[in-house]
């Protein structure tokens, strides 16, 4: 009997855990619409769209979109650390299913993406970085981390030549995506990352 009522209370426990869960999840799924929906409306409108319509786009209210993010800069900061994040974790899968010279291609196209979407929101980000410390340093170690572990593994491969620098790709990188002010800069910075990708394997055999 006294198992019985221990089994009975327990459940009884287990309920209102089980149901704290799925506001939870709820909340994870609206700040990834939110942050999706953001960044279509700074693509599609630009970065004055209203949050009100970032709010529309992912379906919620803007109540919910001020529980997540208490401003635009916010808002901003949130697309930005995401795109961060989705080229930082492409890596491990990109080496899973490809050889190691040409996951470093891919990514280097993925690095464009991450660029186009910095380049777009650029003038927000930094009034945002403005008061903070310093949320730039992290995502910098991060995206420098992630070329240094493609090199690293590309070289040992013999994709790519021996003498490559991360860093100094990574510049590579950096300039064929902001050297070109022009509104068809993204499609010549991916030739040019075709062009730079053959000079890296030149030379590796």
């Amino acid at each position: 009997m006294q198992v019985q009522c221990q089994e009975q209370t327990d459940n009884v426990k287990r309920k209102p855990m089980a149901q704290a869960r799925k506001p939870r999840a709820d909340s994870t799924r609206n700040r990834q619409l939110l942050i999706d929906a953001a960044k279509a409306g700074f693509s599609e409108v630009g970065l004055n769209v209203s949050l009100e319509e970032i709010a529309r786009r992912a379906g919620v209210g803007i109540g919910t979109l001020y529980r997540h993010f208490p401003s635009r800069e916010a808002v901003v900061e949130a697309v930005y650390r995401r795109e961060v994040e989705q080229l930082v974790d492409a890596v491990p899968h990109l080496l899973d299913k490809l050889p190691a010279g040409e996951a470093l291609h891919q990514w280097m196209h993925l690095f464009v993406n991450y660029i186009a979407t910095k380049r777009l929101i650029a003038p927000s980000l930094g009034a945002a970085v403005g008061r903070t410390s310093t949320p730039h340093a992290t995502p910098a170690e991060l995206i420098t981390r992630a070329i240094s572990t493609l090199v690293k593994g590309a070289v040992r491969s013999g994709d790519v030549r021996k003498d490559i620098d991360p860093s100094d790709l990574l510049r590579a990188l950096v300039g064929v995506s902001y050297g070109n002010p022009d509104a068809g800069w993204e499609a010549s910075a991916r030739r040019l990352i075709d062009i730079l990708m053959d000079g890296l394997r030149r030379n590796s055999r």
